[in-house]
């Protein structure tokens, strides 16, 4: 057993030689770019860690600074201060040409990208690294992931929680600790370019339409609220005021056109236009200008969609196995389990361990983590501190990972041990060292179904899959009602649309390999029964060339994983439902759902109901 230095030094390993800028934003609120920076604190590193620059600054936001009982900024402290417009030229030269280091860096780097772009610039960073994701990938043997936990078990003091020039300084720490721990295992840094594929601007809100779509325009007939109207071409008063007479009537206007769009809108059928011929494949029909502008006088009253999805889901039972878009899966759908059946039980011999299986033809690996999990243990996808037991099969002598296994000083074990596994004792104690602490995480198996409770009601659901993983994968998520359709696009949430425009569903990318949907369920509106998140494979390759997928469950940023499952049995599918929440009487369950299609994101999107252009 090999313990991790307490005294961590700053590694040596040359992939890991950046300049960093450390940063930390206290702000007045959670979303970037309607709420804004009340504090922000910029710590410079070089290399070999050495302290070259830092900056701090209060910030007059010129909007209510927030929940004061937490940062304690309040608008007498905040008055004199400068604005950010002010300070962004020195904060720019910070940043430039650095790795930018945050503890949950999507959310700094987020409300940087944004106040920059309150100025009309951007933020002059191209790769960020997260200190949160980096620990997830190390490991450590600590209850959870929050800074003021890191900076114990790294040896650093917090004297102020919640003041940015003194996280800063914690988070440098950290920093070095947590890179010490990741050159022993030999981790490649999760460092993600940055903008994560979408562009930053001023917050604009969009109000979702509150009605469900009615179908097709007919010939003669009224418009009805909720239809889905496209605008292609010029026209006579502006685009503008066009849409905003529309939306105020209660249509649902869109940008695309697919078989789903009730009219489209134009003054010039022979364009050509991209919308028109979708329009004519998929027989919807056209109106001018002025039909329109006349039809919009009489618009009928819709259908809401809260009172039809709550009259559903009053007439659906309220646990039934999930309804998947309509399409032949090519892995078999799962039986909803029962709770008891659903995580793997406290007493089999392998309960809180993480076991590493290298090696292998396809099916053996899946067989020998499938095995591993039934005997109460956690499949891990990538060597970390966690990880307690090696398997090694026929092949995975070669793979690069076991000169640190064997420097580690793990177990490893043959494919042999799975059918009689015989270990020691995991130790009691929280001593910091290598597969030391047992992994308190329930264990979900394919289909396995866990009661959510706890003090919070944001869910975090994790995937995560090999670092050495050659193709981009995409998790994504879809709100749904009782019949597993979204009310509205805005309801998917994908790289392209990362929040829903109530904050209640988000997408965070945390490293090349590694992407998390939040869901804020206390706020999602009762219409939306069931949150589906799924992950979807960019271009030709397939799950085969990803392997494992590893799901976790956590309420609360850094809190730790409430519940595990492992999902690789997946081989020629692109697109796979990852995990479902659901609402189940008053409260809401988790699902470990693992099914694979061979079609790509795009199907299923449609399949749930999203107007996806061709």
């Amino acid at each position: 057993m090999v313990l991790l230095s307490s005294s961590p030094k700053w590694p040596t390993l040359p992939e890991y030689f950046h300049d960093w800028a450390l940063v930390d934003v206290e702000t007045s609120g959670l979303r970037p770019g309607r709420d804004r920076v009340l504090s922000l604190a910029i710590l410079t590193l070089d290399a070999q860690g050495n302290r070259t620059g830092e900056f701090a600054t209060l910030l007059n936001p010129g909007c209510d600074p927030g929940a004061v009982h937490i940062h304690g900024l309040t608008p007498d402290r905040l008055a004199g201060a400068p604005t950010f417009e002010e300070i962004a030229p020195q904060v720019g030269a910070l940043l430039s040409s650095r790795v930018l280091v945050a503890h949950n860096a999507q959310f700094d780097y987020d409300f940087l990208a944004h106040e920059f772009a309150h100025v009309r610039s951007w933020v002059p960073v191209s790769r960020r690294l997260c200190t949160l994701a980096l620990n997830r990938l190390v490991g450590p043997p600590t209850p959870d992931l929050k800074l003021g936990t890191l900076a114990a078990h790294y040896g650093v003091r917090q004297e102020k929680a919640h003041d940015a020039q003194d996280d800063v300084r914690v988070l440098s720490g950290i920093l070095r600790g947590s890179l010490s721990a990741a050159g022993q295992l030999g981790l490649a840094l999760p460092l993600l370019e940055c903008p994560p594929r979408q562009d930053y601007r001023p917050y604009v809100p969009k109000t979702p339409c509150a009605f469900r779509n009615p179908g097709r325009l007919e010939s003669g007939g009224p418009l009805v609220q909720g239809m889905k109207v496209a605008i292609t071409g010029g026209t006579r008063i502006s685009r503008e005021e066009l849409v905003a007479r529309s939306v105020a009537a209660g249509l649902n206007m869109m940008t695309s056109v697919s078989g789903q769009t009730s009219v489209v809108v134009t003054n010039d059928t022979g364009t050509g236009s991209a919308k028109l011929k979708r329009a004519e494949d998929a027989g919807v029909p056209l109106v001018d200008e002025p039909t329109y502008l006349r039809l919009l006088e009489t618009v009928q009253p819709g259908q809401s969609k809260g009172a039809a999805r709550q009259r559903a889901a009053a007439e659906t039972p309220a646990d039934v196995p999930c309804a998947l878009p309509a399409s032949t899966p090519t892995v078999p759908a799962q039986r909803t389990a029962t709770p008891t059946e659903s995580v793997v039980a406290a007493d089999q011999p392998l309960t809180g361990r993480r076991v590493l299986v290298l090696g292998g033809t396809h099916d053996e690996a899946v067989e020998a983590r499938a095995r591993a999990v039934a005997l109460g243990a956690s499949a891990a996808v990538n060597l970390s501190a966690s990880v307690s037991d090696v398997v090694v099969l026929p092949g995975g002598e070669v793979d690069r990972r076991m000169s640190r296994i064997a420097a580690l000083g793990l177990r490893v074990y043959d494919a042999g041990w799975l059918l009689a596994p015989t270990t020691p004792p995991m130790a009691s104690s929280a001593r910091i060292a290598v597969g030391n602490r047992p992994d308190t995480a329930a264990v979900l198996v394919r289909g396995g179904v866990l009661d959510l409770s706890g003090t919070g009601t944001a869910w975090t659901v994790a995937a995560a899959w090999r670092q050495q993983t050659a193709c981009d994968v995409d998790v994504v998520a879809f709100a749904v009602d009782a019949h597993e359709q979204v009310a509205g696009d805005e309801d998917f949430v994908f790289y392209g649309a990362p929040e829903h425009p109530d904050g209640t569903v988000r997408l965070a990318t945390d490293g090349p390999t590694e992407q998390a949907v939040t869901a804020d369920l206390e706020r999602l509106p009762l219409e939306v029964h069931r949150v589906v998140i799924a992950a979807a494979i960019d271009g030709a390759a397939t799950f085969a060339d990803v392997g494992a997928i590893e799901i976790t469950a956590t309420c609360g940023i850094g809190a730790a994983p409430t519940a595990r499952a492992t999902l690789d049995a997946a081989t020629t599918e692109r697109t796979m439902i990852l995990a479902e929440l659901y609402r189940r009487g008053e409260g809401w369950r988790l699902r470990a759902v693992g099914q694979g299609y061979d079609h790509g994101l795009a199907d299923l999107a449609r399949g749930y109901g999203v107007d996806v252009a061709e």
